[in-house]
């Protein structure tokens, strides 16, 4: 093993979720009207992938371009004790993805100082930054700096003797000819996703187009094709991973654990067979959205307490979910019963079209807004966030509760939500129910009168 450190030269970015509770749209227009608002955030892109590079205690060093703004200082406290930042001063603003969640759904982004780098690099640094490199990694997000002079040139030195890794875009720069790896996914290499003999001659066919000395290119869940320009092709099969809750960085993990793979020496083949269950278990975990974070700069004593990144702050924080179609005392006495095991109560609440699934095509009769509107009034409840699917696993990857509660009906082993809760750390327990209460109940009871109360035959 090398003991030069892992170096990723590329596009850094801060991602931002700025996360509110919405019971209304603007009356002007059909957008929703944001309240109790809270930011988290993450770094993304070249900054993910260095995070990604250094999470077996690798030295990382990440040589990117930022602004001179408060941006450029949330993504250095972000990456602070984990990776070393040479931020070079190349752009006015630090390029910034913040993305506006109304109840758990996005419903816009805004995207600022994404325009490209405005400035060039200075050589020296560059190459300063490579001098002690066991292996460098090319994150390229199309924002300018692997087309400088400057970068390539210093990059082009190294490339002979040390391993360089280069993870493509589509408004990017060529991998510098030479390099040890590259790893394109199927959009970016313009191929289908299922495999077979037609994606291994396409990643031949790259490895001759780029001068690279071998392609893995990506295929999601299928895993990836490694081919090299003699001909010599392989498929690495993928490791599925049950309901992914977030597959965004996937291809960051891939080609960082690519990166670090060489650096230890391991034969490229190997390599990718390493990468790709590294992506997967990448998935399993939550990808991205396992680094978000409150913003960088709070106070010690509301970051997280056990160093998990994402991990909700001091306050206990316990989650339930469920339809709520007509609320009646058994889903009260549940929510109370809930809102007593910590300091905060979360609702994730099925969306319309996910009680249809989950119910069929009567219900659900009250409908999101006005289910959601009842509950927020309710003393107990701190939050209601809206989900679409019909479990609430990607929700809770994100929300990463303390406590996860359902109702005594249900068996803590066989809930789809146990091991994404106990993955981030959180306990899954479950509370008496109230006998004799029950949506479908009440419905039917309802449904079997007529208007002057006599039961309908």
């Amino acid at each position: 093993m090398s003991a030069g450190p892992v170096v990723v030269v590329g596009d850094a970015l801060l991602d931002v979720d700025l996360r509110g509770v919405s019971h209304r749209d603007c009356p002007d227009a059909p957008a929703p009207v944001l309240e109790e608002t809270e930011a988290w955030y993450r770094p993304g892109g070249a900054a993910l992938a260095a995070l990604c590079a250094g999470e077996g205690g690798r030295e990382v060093v990440l040589v990117t371009a930022v602004g001179r703004d408060e941006a450029a200082d949330d993504l250095a406290r972000l990456l602070e004790g984990r990776v070393a930042l040479v931020g070079l001063p190349l752009m006015e603003r630090t390029p910034t993805k913040t993305r506006l969640q109304a109840n758990g759904r996005t419903v816009a982004r805004l995207d600022q100082g994404c325009d490209g780098v405005e400035r060039t690099a200075s050589r020296e640094a560059v190459r300063e930054a490579l001098a002690e490199a066991s292996a460098v990694l090319v994150a390229d997000y199309g924002h300018g700096l692997l087309r400088q002079n400057t970068v390539r040139e210093a990059l082009a030195a190294h490339a002979p003797g040390v391993p360089l890794v280069w993870d493509p875009h589509p408004r990017g720069a060529a991998p510098l000819p030479g390099a040890w790896l590259v790893t394109p996914n199927a959009t970016e290499a313009r191929v289908a996703e299922d495999g077979g003999e037609r994606v291994l001659r396409r990643a031949s066919a790259l490895a001759r187009t780029w001068g690279a000395r071998s392609v893995a290119l990506t295929l999601g869940a299928r895993g990836a094709a490694w081919a090299d320009a003699s001909g010599r092709a392989v498929l690495v099969p993928g490791e599925p991973v049950e309901t992914p809750t977030d597959t965004c960085g996937a291809g960051d993990a891939f080609a960082a654990a690519c990166a670090v793979a060489l650096a230890d020496g391991t034969h490229v083949r190997r390599a990718v067979h390493h990468a790709v269950s590294t992506a997967s278990d990448f998935v399993a975990r939550g990808g991205a959205s396992a680094h978000t974070r409150p913003r960088p700069d709070t106070p010690a004593e509301s970051r997280p307490i056990d160093g998990v990144a994402g991990k909700e702050r001091r306050r206990r924080v316990v989650a339930t979910g469920g339809c709520f179609d007509v609320l009646h005392p058994g889903h009260v006495d549940l929510l109370r019963r809930a809102r007593a095991l910590g300091d905060r109560l979360v609702v994730l609440l099925n969306s319309d079209s996910s009680v249809r699934s989950l119910k069929g095509g009567g219900r659900p009769v009250v409908g999101e807004q006005d289910r959601a509107r009842v509950l927020s009034a309710l003393d107990c409840v701190d939050e209601v966030i809206v989900f679409d699917e019909t479990t609430p696993v990607r929700a809770l990857s994100r929300l990463r509760p303390d406590v996860w509660v359902k109702g005594g009906d249900y068996d803590v082993e066989d809930l789809p939500e146990t091991p994404v809760v106990r993955s981030n750390g959180g306990e899954v327990v479950t509370v008496p129910l109230v006998p004799g209460h029950s949506t479908t109940g009440l419905l039917t009871r309802i449904r079997g009168r007529g208007r002057d109360g006599v039961s309908v035959l």
